[in-house]
């Protein structure tokens, strides 16, 4: 007698991103329990549909949410509600007048939402702030002496500068253009109203929950309990309640795991840094060596027929990022397909390693492209003598002490250091065209990606180029874990970990400042960042 099993009704809980930790870290595996993991999620929402005992998807929505993480999170939205099926979203609010635009627009890819009565919409546009540590650096007696190759190299007018540039302004506003142009439209295809209209409902927020669903903005004000209510109805009251990130499909025979064909996943997610991937003061650290020798994995195992390189990264060291590149070069000389899938950034070196694949695809708010290079150093010399500091200096050779933050260039220095710029700079525009930062959709535009979709579509196009089937298993590539680095010595390319040894307590004042380049370099870091 067949066993009688209940309908279910997915939920999310979409007010924070769900956790992604690596595969291979343990460390981060750790730290992510409790929280729902995003793989499992969209693997639901994408799939949960074909499922006859799913009925229906509930969601609470709000928060702060990157742009990245809230659009890949819609692609699998709005294919379940695509279904047919239910799929309702309700926030206790959406900002409370303090924006969380993008919460709301990931709202928008459910069939419903609804709004608590004592909440509010923030549907507010899209604003940039950034603070310029220049005048900070003046006061506290350190003063920075980069190289940057060119204008729109932009990290380090953060340091350098007092203002915007007027290629600082101009590629900053252009992001905030895109990415608003893209949320205006989206809201309004899914509301049914003219982009217009939604354009001035932001220009005038923000909105009360009444005033909200007035607009047409949301469908019903009411309670957690209420929304679960009219859920039920819909979908019988005996559905049992499940988080989608724990669905799954149900299991089909299959050829042993170990001799299947498969596409190969590589994470290349953080600053770009030379040697293993770790973490640091300001996150996590992408590190060569570690995504070279899963590169290489991918590439000498003949069961992986194609590769997906899964790259988030702002950029980070140029010599790092070039040992990635011929890695992923590599692989494509090997034959395989590999295809780039960008999540919340692939800006300069993180453009730099996607620029060999086959096919790049980008999330609509991808920041993407290639800018250029920095490099040099913060001198603290003032610094120290204000708190009584001295240094006693002993070398051989003329140049030993050239990147001492204790001491600026001089001429000759400054100059021989411009020309190692002037080098790396013409080698990295010969790989990656020279230009600015830009969101995804305008990168699709001229030609630095060639289709906007989420990881699952990167993973649906290697697929296909390799001939594979439509469910062929997608596979981390094994590459050294962390817990065999414990007790590495810090890299002398990471600059807050420098900072932190040559001078007493100035990698806290680098660490509060957010700044991007080292202050006190034994040897250069120069960065495509």
């Amino acid at each position: 007698m067949p066993v009688h099993r209940s309908p279910l009704l997915l939920e999310l809980n979409l007010t924070e991103p769900p956790a992604a930790p690596d595969a291979d870290d343990p460390l981060a595996r750790l730290r992510a329990r409790g929280r729902h993991q995003l793989r499992p999620t969209l693997r639901a929402l994408h799939d949960a549909a074909a499922d006859r005992r799913v009925v229906g998807l509930i969601a609470k929505v709000g928060g702060a949410l990157p742009w990245a993480a809230m659009q890949e999170l819609r692609l699998g939205v709005r294919a379940f509600a695509a279904s047919g099926k239910p799929a309702l979203a309700w926030a206790e609010s959406f900002g409370e007048g303090a924006g969380d635009m993008a919460a709301y627009v990931l709202a928008t890819g459910f069939g419903e939402i609804w709004l608590q009565p004592g909440g509010g919409l923030g549907l507010l546009g899209v604003g940039v702030e950034t603070t310029f540590v220049r005048g900070a650096l003046d006061r506290l007696g350190i003063e920075p002496q980069l190289e940057q190759r060119h204008e729109f190299k932009n990290a380090a007018d953060r340091v350098m500068r007092t203002e915007f540039t007027e290629a600082h302004r101009t590629a900053l506003d252009r992001l905030a253009e895109s990415i608003f142009t893209d949320a205006v439209a989206a809201i309004a295809e899914s509301r049914g109203i003219g982009a217009e209209r939604v354009r001035e409902l932001a220009d005038t927020g923000p909105r009360t929950a009444a005033e909200a669903r007035d607009a047409g903005l949301v469908d019903e004000l009411g309670y957690r309990d209420e929304a679960y209510a009219a859920m039920r109805s819909r979908v019988g009251a005996d559905a049992e309640l499940l988080f989608a990130d724990r669905w799954r499909p149900r299991l089909r025979p299959h050829v042993p795991a170990r001799r299947r064909s498969h596409v190969a996943l590589v994470e290349a997610r953080g600053a770009i840094v030379s040697g293993r991937t770790r973490r640091g003061p300001a996150g996590r650290q992408l590190g060569s060596d570690s995504v070279s020798a899963a590169l290489r994995a991918a590439a000498s195992d003949d069961n992986v027929r194609a590769v997906v390189l899964h790259v988030d990264s702002p950029g980070g060291s140029a010599v790092a990022s070039d040992t990635i590149w011929r890695e992923v070069c590599r692989v494509r000389e090997a034959g395989k397909p590999l295809v780039v899938s960008m999540g919340e950034a692939a800006a300069s070196g993180g453009y730099y390693i996607a620029c060999p694949a086959d096919v790049i695809v980008a999330l609509p708010s991808t920041l993407t492209g290639s800018i250029g290079i920095f490099g040099g150093k913060l001198v603290v010399r003032e610094l120290l003598d204000r708190v009584g500091l001295n240094t006693g200096m002993l070398s051989h050779g003329a140049r030993s002490l050239m990147f001492s933050a204790r001491r600026g260039f001089s001429d000759e220095e400054r100059e021989r250091f411009a020309v190692i710029i002037d080098a790396l700079y013409d080698e990295f525009v010969a790989k990656v065209a020279r230009g600015r930062v830009w969101t995804g959709s305008d990168a699709l535009g001229i030609g630095l990606v060639d289709e906007l979709g989420g990881l699952r579509d990167a993973v649906r196009i290697a697929r296909s180029r390799a001939g594979l089937p439509d469910d062929a298993p997608v596979r981390h590539a094994v590459h050294i874990g962390p817990l065999a680095r414990l007790g590495r010595p810090k890299n002398t390319e990471d600059p807050r970990a420098v900072l932190g040894t040559t001078v007493p307590a100035l990698g806290d004042i680098a660490a509060a400042l957010g700044l991007p380049a080292a202050a006190a370099m034994r040897m250069p870091s120069i960065k495509v960042r």
